[in-house]
C-alpha cells in the first residue's frame, strides 16, 4: 500500500522548517496522549512509503501513534534551494525537530530509522538540543557517520592484518558512495535506467515482493538525495566529533546479509550507546520491505518496555538473556510434541532466548504446563493448543487459528514422533499406519499448512523436522521407525531445495540416544503385555545410564536455525553413524544385523 493517506484514519499534514515543506502522515491513536509516538525516518534513495507495512502494523497490532514524514527533497516534501549545503545533518535535525514539536510537543518520541535515516537518526539521538525529547531510538542499516568515523581511525592508527582487512572489506562494500559524489552523473543514471530498473533489481537482488513499491517519485528523490552523501559523509568522517553519545536507549538491528555495511562496524557501539540492546536478522539490506513482521514485534517490544519503565510499571517477565536472545526475540516459534522430552526442552530454549512460543502436543495438561513455564522462563507470550497432528482437519484448523490470532510463525519444530520396535513381519499394517501417521505425516501435515503460509507471507522463516540417527542408520529391529524417520530426513532435503529461493531454511535434527520418555511409551510389537512393559523398562535404563539431556538436543535445533544447517546428527553415536553411512557403509549393514540388547 504506497499511498498511506488513503488508510482510514491517516491525517496528513504539512510542517514547515528551513525554507521546506515537509508532507507528515499520522497513522493509529493521533488524539491518544498517553499512547506512545514512534516516528519512522526513511533512508536513501527512498520516501516514506519504504515504511508502509510496518507503519500499519505498528499502528494495528501495537496500538501505537505511528509518524512518517518525506526529508525535505524526497517523496511530497519540497526540496531546499540551492541543493547543495541543502542536506547537512544539522539542517536534517532542525527538520525531525520541527516535526516532532508538531506531532508530540508535550511527549517524548520513540525514533526508528533505516539506512540514511539511520544515520540521520544517530545526530537526532546524540546532540544536545534534542536530549528529553527523544525516548528510545532503533536503528537498522545505518550508522553514525561519527562513530564510523573514530572506527575508521582507530583501524589506521594501529593497522594488524584484521584491522585493515575490515577496512579493505568496508570500504568494497561502500563502493556506491564514491560513485554518489560524482558530479552530475548520479543524476543522470537515476533519472534515466537505474530509476526505470530499480525495481526489478529490488525485487531479485533484495527478494523485496513486487508491488506498488517504490513510488514515482523515485528518480526525483534518489537524485536529490545524493546531496546526502555529498554534504556529510567526506566531513563527519575525517572530523569525527567525540560527543556523539547517544542520550536514550539504542536498539540496533543488524541485517547479516547487508550488502552495504559490514557487522564489524559496529564493533564497540557500547561505548558510545551505553543502553545498547543488539538484535541480529538473517536478511538483506531492505528489512522494513522484507522483514516487517520482524520489525514490528522488535520496535513494538522494545518501546513498550521503555514505556513501562518510563511510567514505573514493574517487568511482568524475564528478560531474555539466553545464547541467541539477539536472533529470535520477538518470533514466533511453534513446536509440537511439546508435552514432554525434547519438544519441551525445545520450547523453553526459544523461550529463553525472548521468542513467542506456541506449545501443540495431544497432552492438554502437559502442554498447558509447558507454555506456563515458557513464559516464566523469558517467552514474551506463551500458548499452548492441544492438537494431535495425525489429524489434517485439526491441523488445518491450527494453522488457521495461529495465523488468524498469533500471526505466521517464524520457526516451526515439528517434534512430535512416537517409537515402535519389532521385526518387519511382527509389524501389522495397523502398527505401520500409527508410526507414519505421526512421525511422518505429522511432518507433512505441519510443513504444508505452516511453511504455506511462511511462503505466501514472503519472509522467510525456518523448519526444523526431528527425525533420528535410525534415519540412515538401518536396524532389524527398527523397520518401521527407520522407514519414517528416513522419510522426514529426505523429505527435509527436498523441502530445503524447494524453498532456498524463498528464504526459508529446512533442517532434519538426527538425535541417537536421549534420555526422553519416548522409550517408556513405545511400542514393542511381537511381545507380549509382559515382555512389552520388560523391553520399555530397560530400554529406559539404557538411556538413562546414556543420559544424554534433552537440552543439548534443543541447542542443536537453535543452532540449526541460526546458521541453517541441513541435516544435524547430536549424539556423539549420531554423528559416528552419519559419518559411517557415507564414508563405511557396509560396516554400518553389518552392525545391523545385530542384535539389541534387549
Amino acid at each position: 500500500m504506497t499511498d498511506l493517506t488513503k488508510i482510514h484514519g491517516a491525517r496528513e499534514r504539512t510542517v514547515h522548517t528551513g525554507g521546506v515543506e515537509l508532507n507528515v502522515v499520522e497513522l493509529g491513536n493521533t488524539g491518544d496522549a498517553a499512547r506512545p509516538t514512534v516516528v519512522l525516518v526513511h533512508g536513501y534513495p527512498d520516501s516514506k512509503e519504504v515504511w508502509s507495512e510496518v507503519a500499519t502494523r505498528l499502528a494495528d497490532r501495537c496500538g501505537f501513534h505511528v509518524v512518517l514524514y518525506d526529508i525535505r527533497g524526497h517523496g511530497r516534501s519540497t526540496a531546499p534551494k540551492p541543493l547543495r549545503g541543502g542536506f547537512t545533518l544539522e539542517k536534517l535535525t532542525d527538520d525531525f525537530v520541527a516535526v516532532i514539536d508538531a506531532v508530540s510537543p508535550d511527549k517524548p518520541v520513540h525514533v526508528v530509522g533505516h539506512d540514511w535515516g539511520s544515520v540521520q537518526s544517530w545526530e537526532f539521538v546524540t546532540v544536545k538540543r534534542t536530549e528529553g525529547r527523544i525516548a528510545s531510538f532503533t536503528s537498522m542499516s545505518g550508522p553514525s557517520l561519527d562513530h564510523f568515523g573514530h572506527w575508521i581511525k582507530q583501524r589506521m592508527k594501529r593497522p594488524t592484518p584484521r584491522k585493515v582487512g575490515q577496512l579493505l572489506g568496508q570500504g568494497a562494500k561502500s563502493w556506491y558512495v564514491y560513485m554518489l559524489h560524482t558530479p552530475v552523473l548520479p543524476e543522470l543514471a537515476w533519472r534515466g535506467p537505474l530509476g526505470k530498473r530499480w525495481p526489478k533489481i529490488l525485487e531479485r537482488v533484495e527478494r523485496v515482493p513486487s508491488g506498488d513499491y517504490p513510488t514515482a517519485s523515485l528518480p526525483s528523490d534518489a537524485a536529490h538525495g545524493a546531496w546526502l552523501y555529498r554534504d556529510n559523509v567526506r566531513a563527519r568522517l575525517t572530523h569525527p566529533r567525540d560527543d556523539a553519545y547517544a542520550h536514550a536507549p539504542v536498539q540496533l538491528i543488524t541485517p547479516l546479509g547487508d550488502a552495504f555495511l559490514s557487522p564489524k562496524l559496529y564493533d564497540q557501539l557500547e561505548l558510545w550507546a551505553p543502553q545498547l540492546t543488539r538484535r541480529t536478522l538473517p536478511a538483506k539490506h531492505w528489512v522494513p520491505r522484507t522483514r516487517p513482521d520482524q520489525l514490528t514485534a522488535w520496535i513494538g517490544a522494545f518501546v513498550t518496555a521503555h514505556e513501562e519503565q518510563e511510567a514505573g510499571v514493574p517487568a511482568q517477565q524475564k528478560v531474555a538473556d539466553g545464547k541467541y536472545a539477539d536472533r529470535f526475540g520477538g518470533q514466533l516459534v511453534l513446536v509440537t510434541g511439546a508435552g514432554s522430552g525434547i519438544g519441551r526442552a525445545t520450547a523453553f530454549a526459544f523461550a529463553e532466548a525472548g521468542a513467542r512460543v506456541i506449545a501443540v502436543d495431544r497432552d492438554a495438561e502437559s502442554v498447558a504446563r509447558t507454555a506456563e513455564m515458557a513464559q516464566l522462563i523469558g517467552a514474551p507470550q506463551a500458548w499452548a493448543e492441544t492438537v494431535d497432528v495425525t489429524d489434517e482437519q485439526a491441523m488445518e484448523k491450527l494453522a488457521e487459528k495461529v495465523a488468524a490470532e498469533y500471526g505466521v510463525v517464524d520457526v516451526l519444530v515439528n517434534n512430535a514422533g512416537i517409537g515402535l520396535s519389532g521385526s518387519f513381519f511382527d509389524t501389522t499394517p495397523e502398527d505401520w499406519k500409527k508410526v507414519l501417521d505421526v512421525n511422518l505425516w505429522g511432518v507433512i501435515h505441519g510443513c504444508r499448512l505452516f511453511g504455506r503460509q511462511m511462503a505466501e507471507r514472503g519472509q522467510g522463516g525456518h523448519i526444523v523436522n526431528t527425525a533420528s540417527a535410525a534415519a540412515y542408520q538401518p536396524s532389524k529391529a527398527l523397520p518401521a521407525y527407520s522407514t519414517s524417520k528416513a522419510a522426514v530426513l529426505m523429505l527435509s532435503e527436498c523441502l530445503r531445495a524447494e524453498l532456498a529461493g524463498r528464504g526459508i531454511g529446512v533442517s532434519a535434527i538426527c538425535p541417537g540416544l536421549v534420555n526422553t520418555n519416548i522409550t517408556a511409551t513405545a511400542r514393542f510389537v511381537g511381545a507380549d503385555a509382559a515382555e512389552e512393559q520388560r523391553r520399555q523398562k530397560k530400554s529406559s535404563r539404557l538411556y538413562g545410564l546414556r543420559n544424554y539431556p534433552p537440552e543439548k538436543v534443543a541447542d542443536a535445533i537453535l543452532a540449526a536455525v541460526v546458521h541453517s544447517k541441513a541435516v544435524v546428527p547430536v549424539t556423539p553415536e549420531a554423528r559416528g553413524a552419519h559419518l559411517m553411512s557415507r564414508f563405511t557403509p557396509r560396516a554400518l549393514r553389518a552392525v545391523a544385523r545385530l542384535e539389541p540388547p534387549l
